[in-house]
């Protein structure tokens, strides 16, 4: 990585033009994929990306340009014509880079990925492929992923900070299809951590994540197609989360908040949601997929309350929209690499448990939906419309949970089903996913207990 003495020439070089903050983003980054397809293997690939980010600010305004070529030459070169973007050449700045922080890492790491043979790997793929293709007859396919990246950052800046941090992922994929002679049903479950491949021996079950996807496909393959209408619907803990993520998560986040495009604007100490919901995002998490010890500003990592007892608490907030808002930063900057610019983003962001009982919610609902598994959807963030697939779902009739139903889609808005959540139980889980935005797709938590939505527009099929 590049020394102090760089950063310091490239830092100054950036502030020529009147520029009051400059930012170095470097980025060294070894990705490990293997993929199997029915029983085979099929591909085993392996790829480092390498490349620094030059940010600088003037006021509001912000510029950014990368490279690939760490010489002087070349980032003092990326650096002026970054800097000749935003004015005139006037009298530089001296820059001390005097802040070399260090942190306790949150996050350790047992077995390193690169340590551990390819047959080891490939061991532990071809375990959960027999277990999700021994599940029943009618698993015609199943495709096994696995990924493992180290991410070695270092960042510096104008305001004296160097540091650098080291990040390891790793995560399995797995999916399932379900055949009759008619059609396929799918499920899939994608755990993954902050870990490296002590996850297979402290966390994640192979056998118990392929059975999982298995399961769903099957027991889709034989539902019955689901009514529409409102209903009140139990939404299951884990990556139900997925919901307040896109429907609200992305409407706390600076990046719309800053520019007036959030339904959450200006509401800081008003009730946004059912006093029921407190909502967290934290990056501190130990070895959590969305976790890490600094965010990509070299801002350490916190734990965030959004929303407590339907308050709204905070947003997520960046340099650069923290400028904007006349607020602090609260460590969400992130990017998926150097060739973006980052921005606020969520890390893991859940509901906190609440006092109800999973038992209790279901009695409760005489007619009505029971969505455990959620699938994709569409959000306008503007708005936060959203319509959400339930990718394994189940009819509630007088208290119990009966038949399972497909097709169901759940539809509505972020700032009202906030409001009309009534029952939060205490079983909360955390489930994994990739979030795409501004700065890129980034490895996020979502999590929640399960939750009753009071009435909610249910999308079926006749």
């Amino acid at each position: 990585m590049i020394s102090k003495e760089i950063a310091t020439q490239v830092l100054e070089k950036c502030l020529i033009t009147g520029g009051d903050f400059a930012e170095i983003f470097e980025e060294d980054s070894i990705t490990n994929s293997i993929s199997v397809l029915d029983d085979k293997v099929e591909n085993i690939l392996g790829g480092r990306d390498y490349g620094i980010g030059i940010r600088i600010f003037k006021n509001l305004k912000s510029v950014y340009a990368y490279t690939n070529d760490n010489s002087l030459s070349s980032l003092l070169d990326t650096a002026y014509k970054a800097a000749i973007a935003l004015g005139k050449i006037e009298d530089g700045k001296s820059i001390v880079l005097n802040n070399q922080k260090t942190f306790k890492n949150m996050h350790p790491i047992k077995i390193y990925p690169n340590t551990v043979d390819c047959k080891d790997k490939i061991k532990v793929m071809k375990t959960a492929y027999k277990s999700a293709k021994d599940f029943h007859s009618d698993i015609s396919k199943v495709s096994v992923g696995y990924l493992d990246k180290e991410q070695n950052i270092l960042i510096a800046n104008s305001e004296g900070l160097y540091t650098e941090d080291t990040r390891i992922r790793t995560r399995l994929m797995i999916n399932a299809i379900a055949s009759n002679e008619n059609e396929n049903q799918t499920g899939s479950q994608n755990p993954g951590r902050l870990m490296g491949f002590e996850m297979f021996k402290d966390e994640v079950d192979p056998e118990y994540h392929a059975r999982e996807a298995a399961k769903t496909a099957h027991i889709m393959l034989h539902a019955k197609n689901c009514p529409a209408g409102k209903m009140p619907v139990a939404i299951d803990n884990g990556f139900g989360g997925v919901i307040f993520h896109e429907a609200c998560g992305h409407s706390l986040e600076a990046t719309a908040v800053a520019k007036g495009n959030s339904v959450f604007c200006d509401k800081l100490g008003q009730q946004i949601a059912s006093s029921k919901i407190t909502a967290i995002d934290d990056g501190t998490m130990k070895n959590h997929w969305g976790s890490s010890n600094i965010d990509d500003e070299g801002t350490p990592t916190r734990r965030n309350v959004l929303i407590e007892n339907g308050i709204l608490k905070s947003y997520m907030v960046d340099k650069l929209n923290a400028r904007r808002m006349n607020t602090e930063v609260t460590g969400s900057s992130r990017r998926q690499s150097y060739k973006y610019e980052p921005t606020s983003r969520m890390t893991n962001t859940y509901i906190a448990p609440g006092e109800d009982k999973v038992e209790d919610i279901i009695k409760s609902i005489d007619d009505g939906l029971y969505a455990k598994k959620m699938g994709g959807g569409s959000v306008n963030p503007v708005t936060g419309e959203f319509n959400f697939a339930v990718s394994e779902g189940y009819l509630v009739k007088n208290g119990e949970i009966t038949e399972p139903v497909r097709g169901a889609s759940l539809i509505g808005k972020g700032s009202e089903i906030l409001m009309d959540i009534d029952m939060v139980s205490d079983n909360v889980a955390q489930a994994e996913g990739m979030c795409g935005s501004k700065s890129g797709s980034i490895p996020v938590n979502v999590g929640q207990p399960m939750i009753r939505v009071k009435s909610i527009t249910v999308g079926g099929r006749e």
